[in-house]
């Protein structure tokens, strides 16, 4: 049985940082360090730093007094942190970089004078967290067809922004359908899309074409994730999301001669190579590496993790 690995795949930048912030709390300031919500959304990480000393919590109020906190990778509320000044948590905030510039441009087209819609999921962390930066009414939508229910004159200036985890293609449809109702539409350039989106969901794209079925490590809460199998499926190649090598039915690997094998951008490496060792008890593997592209995005820390 042929394996290939898709080029890029698993965790991003953004994740990366997430992660080192957490560990460097735990150094800098010893155990317990909090967490508010899951760092990034994946199991095994977060089993990982509960087991270095991390705690995770819902809400701040789960916190004691003087505290170490750390927001999640997700992004918060304004009134998440404001919450944490007002009790005292010294807090450090691991928001990915690109979540925290979505934040700013929604703050911009504000200043702007200007109706903001943010394109993403209802009740995703990173989706509650802009939409508690942007000051006003800020209207969700997730489909074309929320686009006509928009209770706006299709006069008014109107600006989008989106979810970091949906690429160009998850929104192209959305963003035609603001630009033909709406006469005065601006959005962000294509430059500041996602990258580790938008190179993930080409790399299976392309995987699609040379092989039997796709496995895609992530978890079910994943957004990014989940969207990797599904544009498995609608390349027309069979394609499942697994937690780890727990989940592979072996009743899927009947008459597949070539396995596709990614990861979400919150899933760790190590889940990758115990997938491989799975698939490798029931057949003989062959492992390769498809061509792809490279990233070399390094986000910078916390000054205050850093300097220590």
């Amino acid at each position: 049985m042929k394996v290939i690995l898709a080029t890029p795949r698993g965790f991003c930048a953004g994740v990366i940082r997430a992660i080192e912030i957490v560990e460097l709390a735990l150094k800098k300031h010893g155990a317990p360090v909090y967490v508010r919500h899951e760092i990034v959304h994946n199991r095994h990480v977060v089993e990982s730093l509960k087991a270095k000393g991390a705690r995770f919590v819902g809400t701040l109020d789960e916190i004691p007094a003087g505290a170490i906190t750390i927001f999640s990778a997700h992004g918060v509320a304004q009134a998440v942190e404001d919450e944490a000044r007002s009790r005292g948590l010294p807090f450090l905030d691991a928001t990915c970089p690109l979540v925290a510039k979505v934040h700013n441009q929604g703050r911009r087209y504000r200043a702007q004078g200007r109706e903001i819609v943010l394109i993403g999921h209802a009740g995703h962390p990173e989706v509650e967290g802009t939409l508690g930066r942007i000051e006003g009414k800020v209207h969700l939508i997730q489909t074309v067809a929320d686009v006509a229910k928009l209770a706006l004159p299709d006069d008014t200036p109107l600006a989008y922004v989106t979810q970091t985890t949906l690429s160009l293609d998850d929104t192209r449809a959305i963003i035609t359908a603001l630009e033909r109702r709406f006469s005065d539409v601006v959005g962000p350039d294509t430059r500041d899309i996602c990258y580790a989106t938008q190179n993930r969901q080409g790399a299976v794209r392309e995987l699609a074409q040379n092989v039997d079925m796709i496995l895609v490590v992530g978890s079910n809460n994943s957004s990014n994730s989940n969207r990797l199998r599904e544009i498995g499926e609608e390349s027309g190649v069979p394609s499942y999301l697994i937690a780890d090598e727990t989940k592979i039915d072996p009743v899927w690997l009947r008459g597949v001669g070539t396995i596709g094998l990614t990861a979400g951008a919150s899933a760790p490496e190590v889940l990758i190579e115990r997938v491989i060792d799975r698939l490798a008890e029931w057949h003989a593997v062959d492992v390769s590496t498809m061509a792809g592209r490279e990233e070399n995005i390094h986000f910078r820390l916390p000054a205050e993790l850093v300097e220590s």
